[in-house]
């Protein structure tokens, strides 16, 4: 699926993009906390970006200039054509844009890094592949032959296992590891610094984009040229849109994977981070491992590799939205057996325009009270959170319904779906239907 590129969208590219074309970026953009206060201010209004270009915009962009002088504002948005063209030449290599502000951009990323999301993503691929999750695989571009075979290893049972990898890149692992998976018909997403109008056409990545394999996302205009600093953000991207991180290897305070880890590990804490446990010692490596990283737990087999993410660990910082649904007074850390089971909580930015999104997710019913003689143990946390998850599927399964649309109305990682799917099915709360793979529910009376 190809996005349209929406009326907000456009307003955001005119506001904030450099909109490059030949070797001409456009200057006196407004800089990411610019537009953050401009986007609030628009919202206290309960106005929307793509308003300032309305036929009445010239009275809203007037009542912006507390935030944004209005001389500079009516320049930016006055480059209508400039993005006309910029448009045309991004179409014609495959590449799409999304706002924060657009239905199709990724939820993980808005959960995660909340105002901190970029307001803009350029792409070219299977937009879709952003809400797989996966695994992130980073390293070094100079590394040993060992290191590129055990890259590509990882990346060919990620593939076995169903399991994305997402990645930077980068010659070396990260390449390695997204080849890996790729040439065993897997899937990937490629996080770019820079030349993103490069890599749609770059032979190597067309028939896995075409085929809906490969996705190449970018927070920086498709035109922009490599930076530190772009280098180091991307790594931002690569960490939120996993479910999970490997570090290949590293060097000690320098390069972006050591400084991605460290943040990971320090501040951010969205995912697991794991550091290769087999092979070359490596100081980088037993430093990550001191700061919290886990070592790899070397997953031979694709049962073994999928186990990982069918049960990983909670995820720091995500809220337990069903958990607090189904039972106010429970404690809101989950068994360690039910650990994974965490629902991603999106707190949309300022420019963000509510949609209907499916049934409302309904409260936990309240049970009436037992005489002494039938007393019953009260739920554990796991049980309040799966007796929601059924209550929910009791409203929206009225028809068979595939796993990705259930995720979809739940607003939860297809893994997460997955596991919940399993679970009920093992209980006989739900069937399988085995062509088309679709799920239905059971007979009433075993929902009793």
């Amino acid at each position: 699926m190809t996005p349209d590129l929406s009326p907000n969208t456009q307003a955001i590219l005119l506001l904030t993009a450099p909109l490059i074309i030949g070797n001409t970026p456009s200057r006196d953009l407004l800089s990411p906390a610019e537009y953050k206060r401009l986007a609030v201010h628009l919202r206290q209004m309960h106005r929307q970006p793509s308003d300032l270009m309305a036929a009445n915009g010239s009275t809203l962009i007037s009542a912006c200039q507390t935030v944004v002088d209005e001389a500079r504002l009516r320049k930016l948005l006055n480059r209508g054509f400039l993005l006309s063209q910029v448009v045309e030449h991004w179409q014609s290599r495959g590449i799409w844009v999304i706002s924060r502000a657009d239905s199709v951009y990724p939820r993980r990323l808005k959960a995660r890094l909340k105002e901190n999301a970029p307001a803009i993503l350029y792409g070219c691929g299977n937009v879709e592949l952003f809400e797989s999750g996966g695994l992130a695989v980073v390293g070094p571009r100079d590394v040993t032959h060992d290191l590129i075979e055990y890259s590509t290893t990882v990346g060919q049972l990620a593939a076995r296992a169903s399991i994305p990898i997402i990645s930077g890149g980068a010659k070396g692992v990260d390449r390695a590891a997204m080849d890996g998976s790729l040439h065993e018909n897997g899937y990937a997403c490629e996080v770019m610094a820079e030349r993103l109008d490069r890599g749609a056409l770059d032979r190597n990545n067309r028939s896995y984009i075409m085929s809906g394999q490969l996705v190449l996302v970018s927070a920086y205009d498709p035109g922009s040229v490599f930076s530190v600093g772009h280098a180091m953000q991307r790594n931002k991207l690569i960490y939120a849109l996993s479910d999970a991180s490997l570090v290949v290897n590293a060097e000690v305070n320098r390069g972006g994977t050591w400084s991605g880890a460290v943040e990971q590990l320090d501040k951010l804490k969205l995912v697991k981070v794991y550091v290769r446990s087999t092979g070359t010692p490596s100081e980088a490596l037993d430093l990550l491992t001191e700061k919290g990283a886990l070592a790899w737990p070397n997953p031979k087999t694709r049962s073994d590799f999928k186990d990982m993410f069918e049960h990983p660990a909670s995820v720091i910082g995500e809220k337990q939205d069903l958990l607090s649904l189904a039972n106010d007074n429970v404690n809101t850390s989950l068994s360690d057996s039910l650990s994974s089971q965490t629902a991603i909580n999106e707190a949309p930015p300022a420019e963000y325009v509510p949609l209907e999104t499916g049934a409302p997710v309904p409260a936990a019913k309240k049970r009436k009270p037992r005489k002494k003689t039938q007393k019953k143990p009260s739920l554990s946390p796991a049980e309040a959170l799966l007796k929601t998850v059924h209550e929910v599927l009791e409203d929206i399964l009225k028809h068979p319904m595939k796993e990705e649309k259930i995720a979809s109305i739940l607003e939860v990682s297809i893994t997460q779906t997955r596991i919940w799917l399993k679970r009920l099915l093992e209980e006989g709360r739900i069937e399988k239907q085995i062509r088309p793979a679709r799920y239905f529910l059971a007979p009433e009376r075993l929902f009793e």
